[in-house]
């Protein structure tokens, strides 16, 4: 099932009186529980079509549709209700609100969304406390929830934000860059979890340069000049494999790209 569809899109800014299209009539689709990637030089239109297509901003023209939902014809409040329920959102800038704790910072988005009520069965602050402890659990970074965001490491952080990405259920993840602020030994950590997340049912899309984290993906999307230009399946990724063939056979394919 296609969990995202979208046709014919287009974003173009005004610069000067002179227009910008950044997104010229992409057209691509992302299959439930598919762990997609988007590749691409600098200044592609990378991360412009991600927050398009989830909808953080505006389109110029084209139709994008979520689960059955053309989210390009939503109002801006119903907009930010599908955001903060249906989707995880994890950024190579963290941000976090400096003055609550890591643990409040993940269950927040849970508060807001009215899921901690606990009337006309929803959840209780409890059950979403509960969650949250849980989350921390599975990433390894329970020790650090009562800690400042100033008082984690990078690598920590970063787990944290997939914690509160994750507290609402969400039916798909968009990830913009999220290993491009660590070191090795940390992007790897975070892209286990997100692999893991992945396969557990969560349909992951995410922007990267990084060929390492692209080849743990089951499919990357080139983009040039604001238009996929081609895509590669790698197919899903088993932690047991020789992730370094998977590297290689992507090489080999960014390089035709022109890479």
């Amino acid at each position: 099932m296609n969990c995202l569809k979208v046709k014919d899109l287009c974003k173009t800014y005004i610069v000067n009186k002179r227009q910008n299209n950044v997104l010229r009539n992409v057209n691509l689709e992302v299959q439930e529980g598919e762990m997609a990637a988007i590749m691409g030089p600098s200044g592609s239109g990378k991360s412009t079509l991600l927050y398009a297509v989830s909808g953080m901003d505006s389109i110029t023209s084209g139709k994008v549709d979520f689960f059955g939902k053309d989210i390009s014809s939503l109002k801006a409040g119903e907009m930010s209700e599908l955001r903060l329920n249906e989707m995880g959102f994890i950024f190579q800038q963290m941000y976090m609100l400096k003055n609550l704790s890591i643990f409040d910072n993940i269950v927040l988005p849970a508060y807001q969304s009215g899921k901690g009520a606990s009337k006309d069965g929803k959840e209780s602050r409890q059950e979403i406390n509960e969650r949250a402890k849980e989350l921390m659990h599975k990433l390894g970074i329970s020790e650090i929830a009562e800690n400042d965001v100033n008082e984690v490491s990078g690598g920590q952080l970063q787990r944290a934000c997939i914690c509160r990405s994750l507290i609402n259920k969400p039916k798909m993840i968009f990830a913009d860059e999220p290993t491009g602020a660590l070191n090795q030994q940390n992007s790897k950590e975070v892209m286990k979890e997100l692999n893991r997340i992945n396969a557990e049912g969560t349909t992951v899309m995410l922007v990267t340069h990084d060929m390492k984290v692209a080849a743990k993906c089951d499919r990357v999307l080139y983009i040039e000049d604001g238009n996929i230009k081609g895509e590669y399946k790698l197919g899903k990724y088993n932690a047991t494999e020789d992730v370094r063939d998977r590297e290689r056979k992507l090489s080999n394919w960014l390089g035709e790209m022109e890479w």
